[in-house]
């Protein structure tokens, strides 16, 4: 069985009218909950360099995830394949981890609501640079989900978190590596000014 996961997302100036109106779509909320992400590497980097993704994440769970790309690449929507399972303690899952050779190469966080609509996980995401919605689900389904809540198509991003952030650092010259509030907090952003790192 291939585990693909086919989502896009949209940066979002103003989070409340979009959320109102995901709601009275008729969307049910699975919470607002803080998020720390540990993105693993091997001593070579290989996992970067070859478009793929080991994270340790927690929440009220801890989930332990890979990802990697497609032999086929999709412009209008990002693809992956994906292989995920929660694991019970995340101090003894990073033990494991660093004993098979991997380490920890970058922490990001963010604030998620999770939203559940016509068969499609929806998610609100606050990081530490900027808001933005995430639609997970059919090809199909995201596409008239975005056209509901009033989204503009040509306005989707197809790159993950860490690619715009990597974007924002060098266009910045951001002095760091890990996505955090803390990092951030001195910092004042207005993605507006910089739609030109949104797309490919």
């Amino acid at each position: 069985m291939e585990y693909i996961e086919t989502e896009v997302k949209f940066h979002l100036t103003d989070v409340e009218p979009v959320r109102n109106t995901i709601i009275n779509l008729g969307a049910d909320s699975k919470g607002r909950v803080f998020e720390t992400n540990l993105r693993y590497e091997n001593k070579n980097n290989d996992l970067i360099k070859n478009k793929s993704l080991l994270r340790l994440r927690k929440d009220t769970k801890t989930t332990l995830t890979f990802k990697s790309g497609l032999e086929s690449e999709d412009n209008e929507f990002k693809s992956l394949r994906e292989l995920e399972v929660e694991v019970s303690e995340f101090n003894r899952m990073k033990l494991i981890l660093e004993a098979i050779g991997f380490h920890q190469e970058q922490i990001y966080e963010k604030y998620r609501e999770t939203l559940i609509l016509n068969g499609a996980t929806l998610c609100i995401d606050a990081m530490p640079f900027g808001n933005f919605l995430e639609i997970e689900g059919e090809k199909h389904v995201i596409t008239n989900l975005a056209k509901k809540i009033g989204l503009d198509w040509s306005e989707r991003i197809t790159l993950n978190y860490l690619e715009l952030f990597e974007r924002l650092k060098k266009e910045l010259n951001l002095p760091f590596s890990d996505v955090t509030f803390t990092n951030f907090e001195p910092i004042e952003i207005d993605l507006k000014n910089y739609p030109h790192l949104f797309h490919n």
